[in-house]
């Protein structure tokens, strides 16, 4: 476990402090066998030498894009003959993955034969400065308290259901879908994210080991020193927490120890496409949605968006031409990498991002491009610039919702937008709007981040007011951590999404489940119970800070009772997905 200060990039597109870090990133792609195994290209038939491959040692990685209805045999070749080295080639989805050391590389194949465009994978630089306050970590809190976020225990169920407020209200309790439905094992819920704790002991019976897999190679200028020889974390580890906590508000089983999550019977995967620092880079997350089509994967969370554009345009004046290609090339692989995963029967689902934005009307980006350091600009945007893969076409957007219901604070909204909500976290969301921390939402954590936390005490027990909760049952002890976000908002929707296809679905053939995405989607739809807008619509924001300022803001809801821009098609609920006339 890391001993310095973690940079967190989910979604929030907020950081934790960062610490400085210098050098030139060279983040390792996934090994070339492993890729040129997983897409079924032969080294003769790609064009790629075992010389190629060897040569490939230094420089930063380009992805080449194919145009479409090519078989990549000219990209392939305009690749080599602009000095690039092709590691590896994936004909499903019409890419290859380029070495060089020239850094207008991309520029000058883009143009060529055979090439619809190319993009950085990993970005030459240094990590960026902290340049926000965080969203979804929460510091200590000494004036914590119980209050509404708690509610007296009812049998049976798990020792923490009392703080999770959540789950209560989207119906996963043991009055109520978990009498009717708590999944099944054949059913796959895939984590893109920073990897998941399979060895955590409320996570551990639902953990897929022999699934789990690791696109990602740790690079130390970003992630620090590496914990493994290889750089290679193993398939059962997470660094960060945020992918732990997502796998365990899905599918924390009944077991007596610590929490729930919405679907307890279902099997997680873990399929790490994020680095420890937080960074999705482009080919690990086309890498991560194709390998969940490819071994049966029925849902997948993806709380992140692909760095280093917040927003994707396609000809912002404030951008140069190569940036220009490369948002339309992370555009167009995540849409082919999305469509591939949804034709082999995976619901896709994404977290709407925690910038308190309207997506369907952007107006400044000031983030972008988040790599290297200080190389953000001012933007002027809008509509037609997305967020991916949250605006991907056909994966599934939520909004996160507090513990009243209301939309929270930092969520991203959008008519266009928001398919559903769902309870991720406001500490924000109380009565006399000062922070709560028990507002956030309770969810696994890995033993050696919350050892390293300072938030425990030298018996290892969470000092007053931390972020961190224990549970200690039959000589079992695990940690939980309050995390808010839309990042938390998604996986309860994964969650439901696991127990439609859970009833829903049908054999694969493999021995596997399996359910179409479309159908999953209206059943999803469905079984949301609809949440009309505030009144007034333009709704105001307060938020007394712990140094003392209000902070206020105003979020405009458009839309009916039925479908608006806060909460889509309503609060997903796990009980009317498993009771329920869908």
């Amino acid at each position: 476990m890391r001993r310095r200060t973690t940079l967190v990039r989910t979604l929030t597109g907020a950081t934790v402090a960062a610490t400085a870090l210098t050098g030139a990133l060279v983040a390792g792609a996934g090994p070339a066998s492993a890729q040129l195994a997983a897409t079924g290209d032969a080294a003769a038939s790609s064009g790629v030498t075992a010389a190629d491959t060897t040569a490939a040692a230094g420089g930063s990685t380009v992805v080449v894009m194919f145009a479409q209805g090519t078989d990549g045999a000219a990209a392939v070749s305009a690749a080599k003959a602009a000095g690039g080295t092709v590691v590896s080639v994936d004909r499903k989805l019409g890419y290859a993955v380029v070495r060089t050391s020239d850094t207008a590389f991309a520029a000058k194949v883009s143009t060529a034969a055979g090439v619809q465009g190319a993009a950085r994978d990993r970005v030459i630089g240094r990590a960026p400065k902290d340049r926000r306050a965080d969203v979804e970590r929460l510091a200590p809190d000494a004036s914590a308290k119980a209050g509404a976020a708690e509610a007296p225990p009812a049998a049976p169920a798990e020792p923490l259901a009392n703080r999770q407020w959540d789950m209560r209200q989207i119906g996963a309790t043991p009055q109520g879908s978990y009498a009717v439905n708590r999944g099944s094992k054949k059913v796959l819920v895939g984590i893109i994210d920073t990897g998941v704790d399979g060895t955590h002991p409320d996570i551990a019976p639902n953990f897929d080991a022999k699934r789990s897999v690791n696109f990602v190679t740790d690079n130390p200028v970003i992630d620090g020193p590496c914990e493994f020889a290889s750089c290679k974390d193993p398939n059962n580890w997470d660094d960060d927490g945020h992918g732990t906590h997502v796998a365990s508000t899905i599918a924390a089983p009944i077991n007596g120890l610590g929490i729930a999550g919405v679907a307890p019977d279902v099997s997680i995967v873990n399929i790490r496409a994020g680095q420890d620092s937080g960074y999705f880079f482009l080919q690990p997350t086309l890498e991560a949605l194709e390998y969940a089509g490819d071994i049966g994967v029925d849902v997948v969370n993806m709380s992140f968006y692909t760095d280093p554009w917040l927003y994707n345009c396609l000809a912002n004046p404030a951008d140069s031409p190569a940036e220009r290609t490369e948002q339309r090339v992370v555009r167009e692989l995540t849409q082919r990498a999305a469509s591939y995963a949804m034709n082999h029967g995976v619901t896709p689902i994404a977290a709407e991002g925690n910038e308190a934005t309207d997506l369907g009307h952007p107006t400044v980006d000031d983030t972008s491009p988040d790599f290297p350091a200080d190389a953000a600009k001012t933007r002027t945007i809008d509509n037609s610039c997305i967020t991916v893969p949250t605006e991907t076409r056909g994966v599934i957007a939520v909004s996160s919702t507090g513990i009243s219901k209301r939309k929270a604070y930092y969520s991203n909204y959008g008519l266009e937008q928001t398919e559903v909500a769902a309870p991720g976290g406001d500490v924000y969301d109380t009565p006399d709007n000062t922070r709560d921390i028990r507002d956030a939402v309770l969810a696994a954590m890995p033993a050696a981040i919350a050892k390293a936390s300072g938030q425990l005490d030298d018996q290892g027990v969470p000092k007053p007011g931390s972020s961190i909760v224990q549970d200690c049952e039959k000589g079992v002890c695990a940690y939980y951590q309050y995390l808010q976000g839309t990042s938390m908002a998604a996986p309860h929707a994964v969650g439901v999404a696991a127990l439609l296809i859970a009833r829903h679905g049908h054999a694969d053939g493999h021995g596997g489940w399996t359910a179409d995405p479309r159908k999953v989607t209206q059943l999803l739809y469905r079984s949301s119970v609809p949440q009309a807008c505030p009144e007034p619509r333009l709704f105001h924001y307060d938020r007394i800070t712990p140094a003392g300022p209000v902070v206020t803001a105003d979020h405009l809801c458009q839309g009916g009772v039925n479908f608006n821009g806060f909460y889509g098609h309503g609060i997903v609920n796990a009980y009317e997905a498993v009771a329920g006339r869908n």
